[in-house]
């Protein structure tokens, strides 16, 4: 079948709307018609050449929901008509990986995915002829895409899919890092992933942001005191704190700085820093020994730690039983021709998340 496709052919370039071509489901697959897709500054990071792992040309994207139109042989979990929301981050359910409470790591497909390819080492997008390759093995700046089954979560019907298509990475990034990577404890101080924070009972929650209006969505769903990011936030995070910084914190930008800002202002004797943001190729985080010694620790985290197929479907829920305000997240809905202007929005910190909608 043929679809309308954002191609990043060069990096550093505007992406490219064009028709490609996109096969049907092999064994283990699923083709999927999207409805939405959130604009993610990891789209934006590989299309400017930044990431290491970067390749083109690819169809950038990852952060979509749609409908199940077609599965291949073998599938078995999704069916036509399912409501699903795409995952960067698959979830076997059979590797050690899988198996284990402590990662979310998948293992079972990983090497293609990294490479661009589905699990059998080809692509289902083509131009010309000429294979293009899957970005991050979803490819949601597009009509439709065609996926591994261990790689979508079906949810609830209910769930509007522009809402829905957050949870395949913003949502559920910032919420995993505090429910299932930091395990906030109820009654603690957490620095960022302010509604996550919130869900597991912590009882100050700040938030530093430079956007007034990102703040503002942080007071919206829970954040107790907020501050504007730069070199004095962390005199004002450790004066807040009496001197000792908090239990759990949270970087999400990607900047190295900020890593150490939520280094220094994490406890003495416990505090947890939990790194989210990817930084830029070749960079790399500083961190005095002493913060190490004096009790504080530091964690990575992808996905938010989320087992996509299990959790995902148990996030949308939640919102959909008001937990979690999940469409206060979307500030813009685009068209798919107008991929260039997220960015551009992105880039301006104009607004939370852009969502491209598919007629």
């Amino acid at each position: 079948m043929q679809i309308r496709a954002a191609v990043l052919e060069e990096f550093g370039k505007p992406l490219v709307v064009q028709d490609v071509d996109l096969a049907g489901p092999g064994p283990g697959e699923v083709l999927v018609r999207l409805s939405a897709c959130g604009v993610c500054h990891t789209d934006l990071y590989t299309a400017s050449g930044a990431d290491p792992s970067g390749y083109a040309p690819t169809v950038l994207g990852h952060e979509g929901a749609g409908v199940v139109a077609a599965i291949g042989e073998g599938v078995t979990s999704v069916k036509p008509g399912d409501h699903v929301v795409t995952l960067f981050s698959p979830q076997c359910r059979e590797c050690v990986h899988c198996q284990s409470p402590k990662t979310n790591l998948c293992l079972a497909i990983r090497d293609q995915q990294n490479l661009g390819y589905l699990p059998d080492g080809t692509t289902r997008l083509s131009r010309g002829g000429e294979p293009i390759r899957h970005f991050m093995g979803t490819s949601t700046f597009a009509e439709a895409t065609v996926m591994p089954e261990i790689a979508l979560a079906k949810v609830s019907p209910e769930a509007p899919l522009e809402v829905a298509a957050l949870f395949a990475c913003g949502l559920t990034t910032g919420l995993g890092a505090a429910m299932y990577t930091a395990k906030v404890e109820p009654g603690s101080t957490g620095l960022g992933a302010v509604a996550g924070a919130r869900l597991q009972g912590a009882e100050r929650i700040v938030c530093v942001d430079m956007s007034e209006d990102r703040l503002a969505l942080a007071t919206h769903h829970g954040a107790t005191h907020t501050l504007t990011g730069g070199p004095e936030a962390t005199d004002a995070i450790l004066e807040m704190t009496g001197g000792f910084g908090a239990d759990f914190t949270f970087e999400c930008t990607g900047l190295v700085g900020v890593m150490r800002q939520a280094v220094e202002t994490a406890r003495m004797g416990w505090g947890l820093c939990t790194v989210c943001g990817v930084a830029g190729k070749g960079e790399t985080l500083d961190i005095v020994p002493r913060y190490l010694i004096t009790g504080r620790r530091v964690c990575g985290s992808s996905f938010g730690g989320a087992k996509g197929r299990d959790n995902v479907p148990q996030l949308v829920q939640r919102y959909l039983d008001g937990d979690i305000d999940a469409e206060a997240f979307v500030s813009h809905r685009i068209t798919l021709d107008q991929v260039n202007e997220g960015f551009d929005l992105m880039h301006h910190q104009d607004g939370i998340r852009s969502v491209i909608q598919f007629a």
